[in-house]
């Protein structure tokens, strides 16, 4: 009986709330038996004092004044009990009454908080099984309908990344799929001597393996930054100082595609606190990004500037440009605005996804902006000021 109750919050609620009318009955009950004989005497003296028993009525069959007293004595003690007796009887009615309606509050109650978590219990078991489409009913505002609204928030999102990680499995298996039927395909026509052993046949293959290999190293890399395995050497670092670098990095490359770029970064700037070697892979791959999508003839402009306690850095280009429907989706995993596009022209596709979780876990936040499709974008990230 005792493992029964300690395994049901139900039977634990039920007597907790008959176990509080129970004690009330008893100190009801106590109360009464110790108080009822003076408040009895108490106001029965009051009565006498306004009309005394026996005045005036002499003293027939010549009874004493003290035989006088007994009887009224005796009197008074067979008044008491009969009134204790009606008393009691009235009481035990109003317990078990009151016995009852407790019952039934105590068994209702009991159930109005036992649903619901038996209906959350039912939902989680299911969702554990896959089920991640299911859902708790949100009836209440109370602290269960709270409950069960935040139950369904983690629901939801489960559900969501369940379909991430089917998608990503997806997109992985695509992504290497393409370079590893390139290079089976180009092995077997060497075989066969359709394509002939040439440096062209074989820069194709190790082109090909090349792109296999960077695809392995950003899925490491991507598994870094999205489980926090790594560490940041927070240092203070006068952003200025990184451009020197990016135009070495980045200015041949957009020279070749012909493109315009410009660094505007003030030397004034207060000074922020990053990693380095970190940061240089944030604007890497954001600089990346508007190379392959900004047509020959265009510009690609970097610039910073302060914000309250932060620094914005923004890389802007006006090139293909991100359609609405799109830039709420830009940092996921392998999502592209153009499905079209070729894997060559846009590289690996989880870049963006890299540099949002660099940038958040510099204490930053990243965001993208267009006006639409052809009409170029602006991406922008902020970085905490170094406070000493």
């Amino acid at each position: 009986m005792i493992a029964y109750f300690q395994k049901h919050l139900g039977a634990k609620l039920f007597i907790s709330y008959f176990a509080v009318i129970l004690i009330g009955a008893i100190a009801l009950g106590a109360a009464t038996r110790f108080t009822a004989q003076s408040a009895f005497d108490r106001h029965l003296g009051s009565m006498e004092e306004v009309a005394p028993m026996g005045r005036g009525m002499g003293t027939p069959g010549g009874k004493t004044n003290n035989q006088n007293e007994e009887q009224r004595g005796e009197f008074r003690t067979r008044l008491y009990r009969q009134f204790q007796n009606s008393f009691q009887e009235a009481l035990g009615w109003s317990a078990l009454a009151a016995g009852f309606a407790a019952l039934t509050l105590s068994l209702y109650l009991s159930r109005r908080v036992i649903v619901p978590i038996k209906a959350i219990t039912s939902v989680s078991q299911r969702i554990s099984d896959g089920h991640y489409d299911e859902r708790v009913q949100e009836e209440n505002q109370d602290e269960l309908g709270q409950l069960a609204h935040s139950f369904n928030q983690m629901a939801e999102k489960l559900e969501k990344v369940e379909e991430m990680r089917r998608q990503l499995i997806g997109d992985v298996a695509h992504e290497l799929r393409t370079p590893l039927t390139t290079i089976k395909g180009s092995v077997e026509a060497l075989e066969d001597g359709v394509l002939p052993a040439s440096p062209e046949t074989y820069q194709l293959i190790l082109h090909e393996a090349e792109r296999l290999n960077h695809l392995v190293d950003d899925l490491q890399e991507l598994s870094r930054v999205e489980s926090g395995a790594y560490e940041l050497d927070l240092q203070p670092l006068q952003l200025s100082s990184l451009q020197s670098s990016i135009q070495k990095r980045f200015g041949y490359q957009f020279e070749e595609k012909g493109l315009s770029f410009s660094s505007q970064i003030p030397s004034n700037l207060p000074l922020i606190r990053a990693d380095e070697h970190r940061l240089i892979q944030i604007l890497t791959n954001l600089l990346n990004n508007a190379l392959h999508y900004t047509p020959k003839g265009g510009e690609v402009k970097l610039s910073a500037s302060q914000s309250n306690k932060e620094i914005q850095i923004t890389v802007s280009d006006n090139g293909a440009g991100i359609s609405a429907e799109h830039l709420e989706n830009i940092f996921t995993r392998f999502y592209r605005a153009d499905k079209s596009r070729a894997r060559q022209a846009g590289g690996s596709g989880i870049g963006l996804t890299i540099t949002k979780h660099l940038v958040e876990a510099h204490g930053g936040k990243i965001w993208a902006k267009s006006e639409g499709e052809d009409k170029g974008s602006t991406f922008t990230f902020t970085l905490p000021i170094d406070i000493p």
